[in-house]
């Protein structure tokens, strides 16, 4: 009897500490059919900085453009920090994309291929040019963000 009150108790006390942590949670991304955010980070091999960003505005940049022309994507800014950090938190281009909803930004659009081939034509260059953006990343993350400013 003693240890099934002892087993009880020990399950009431592992609840009780349990409950604050989920409390403690981010709030939810964004009701259905909102606007849904995802900043995209990209931190550069040491001294390529320009030749990513050259590449990332010829490559990249316009099909981002020609996808907010179809009001899948809201808005498009691009960024970089003002000030240099320490090397493990640094980043060099923040790219903050707002997406009509949360399925525009997590599902594949099936007017991609379509517009990278009418946007560069010369394919041959534009996978190559690719390749070499990718090859000159350290590192890239992507952070769905959450706008929780009050609204008073």
């Amino acid at each position: 009897m003693g240890r099934i009150i002892l087993i009880a108790f020990a399950l009431v006390f592992a609840a009780s500490c349990a409950a604050p942590l989920v409390a403690q949670g981010a709030p939810p991304q964004s009701a259905a059919g909102q606007p849904y955010a995802i900043e995209y980070y990209y931190k550069v091999q040491w001294g390529h900085q320009q030749e990513f960003l050259n590449l990332f505005l010829k490559n990249h940049y316009p099909l981002l453009k020609k996808i907010e022309s179809t009001g899948r994507i809201l808005s498009v800014k691009v960024e970089s920090p003002a000030y240099h950090t320490t090397e493990d938190g640094r980043w060099d281009y923040r790219v903050t994309i707002v997406y009509k909803d949360s399925t525009a930004a997590t599902s594949a659009n099936p007017d991609e291929e379509t517009f990278i081939k009418q946007l560069w034509p010369d394919q041959d260059t534009y996978q190559k040019e690719e390749q070499r953006r990718f090859e000159i990343l350290a590192a890239h993350w992507d952070l769905p963000v959450t706008d929780i400013t009050p609204k008073n």
